[in-house]
């Protein structure tokens, strides 16, 4: 696996999913964007890098060794994508999206702090399927929002401990929004339509801010240079071959530690696409959890509203099926595990997915990726 880190150098137009362009419409930004965003943006620099034709690309008249085809993508896979910034020292910190079993609550006198769901067995009749349901117990208070993990806190909740409000990070510490103008094209005259003006929310992110993308399957350090990222193709600076001082490995727990428990958290770090809604693959009707190796029961899940995805295919110039998605930082408690260590870092390395068949396309974009937690 290898990193880099994204810089942006413009304004960010990373358009949702809601469609916009008419007369008087509003196109609202998704921030953090989809992990396709950055998953295309990486291709394009491939290919542009390679010196391969991106045009004949797109119609299957080249087979790149590692993007393979758009019909067939070949190894070339996104693993993961952070948002992060960049300490005065030079050392490049991750931050991430609070998972969904941490609440930050605001008491009356102002004061945030950090709780954890714990899965209790139901005390009252209700329609929830599962054996255990997260519960949060803690005092009074009001729920707080716009809050990223530093990287600290992250192995705190990996390791299952209590997250401190010291490793709150705003998000407003990261980017602010910013209302853009825009006007519609007549493709046919290449000219601006009559009428045609409408607004976008552009992402302004601070200059030590930018993104560290984990990729998958290539045959060494992605190549540096410039970017075209999000809607309009605004520039990036991409950094890569960076040491270790600078751009550390993930954390992680050792999976010995998780066998030894018994029992671990699966936390989605991008958009899970599953057949059964929110419920993992590899899930039967009794609730016993099977995927890769790894087996266990799906004793409580914590997720949230359930998201759409789209976005625009260029090699086929039409948009991508809306599917709905297990938003990203939904935790699910595993109990009663089998599994050896290589299987529980193989479930990490491939995701949650069924086979390698399985919609290759967004595979290769980074969806159902995970991490691995304790559950104490």
């Amino acid at each position: 696996m290898t990193q880099a880190f994204i810089q942006p150098l413009d304004v960010l137009v990373l358009r949702g999913n809601h469609l916009f362009g008419a007369a008087g419409s509003y196109g609202a930004a998704q921030m953090p964007p989809w992990p396709s965003v950055f998953a295309g943006a990486l291709r394009s620099h491939l290919l542009a890098a390679g010196g391969h034709d991106p045009q004949a690309f797109g119609r299957g008249g080249i087979e790149h060794p590692e993007l393979g085809t758009p019909e067939r993508p070949g190894p070339f896979t996104l693993a993961g994508v952070q948002l992060a910034r960049r300490g005065k020292e030079g050392r490049i910190e991750r931050l991430f999206p609070l998972p969904a079993d941490a609440v930050v609550l605001t008491d009356k006198d102002e004061t945030r702090t950090v709780h954890g769901l714990q899965p209790r067995a139901p005390m009252l009749p209700s329609g929830w399927t599962l054996p255990l349901m997260p519960v949060l117990k803690a005092p009074q208070g009001k729920p707080d929002s716009g809050w990223l993990l530093d990287e600290a806190g992250w192995q705190l909740w990996l390791q299952g401990e209590t997250v401190e409000r010291a490793h709150l990070v705003k998000t407003s510490d990261l980017w602010r929004m910013e209302s853009r103008p825009g006007v519609g094209l007549d493709a046919n005259r290449r000219a601006a339509e009559d009428g045609k003006l409408f607004t976008v929310q552009a992402v302004a992110m601070r200059p030590e801010a930018g993104f560290v993308v984990q990729v998958q399957g290539c045959t060494g350090p992605l190549p540096p240079g410039m970017l075209r990222l999000g809607g309009d193709g605004r520039a990036a600076r991409l950094l890569t071959d960076l040491p270790e001082s600078e751009l550390p490995p993930l954390p992680r727990v050792e999976p010995r530690a998780l066998l030894d428990a018994g029992r671990l958290r699966i936390l989605l770090t991008s958009p899970g696409l599953f057949a059964d809604g929110w419920k993992l693959p590899g899930v039967d009707a009794e609730g016993r959890f099977s995927l890769h190796g790894v087996k266990g029961r799906l004793a409580s899940a914590a997720v949230a509203r359930a998201e759409t995805v789209s976005g625009w295919d260029l090699a086929r110039r039409a948009p991508k099926p809306a599917r709905r998605v297990a938003p990203t930082g939904s935790v699910y408690w595993i109990d009663q595990l089998e599994a050896t260590p290589e299987a529980l870092d193989k479930l990490v390395e491939t995701g949650l997915w069924l086979d390698a068949d399985e919609n290759p396309s967004r595979r290769a974009e980074g969806f159902n990726r995970i991490v691995l937690g304790a559950w104490r």
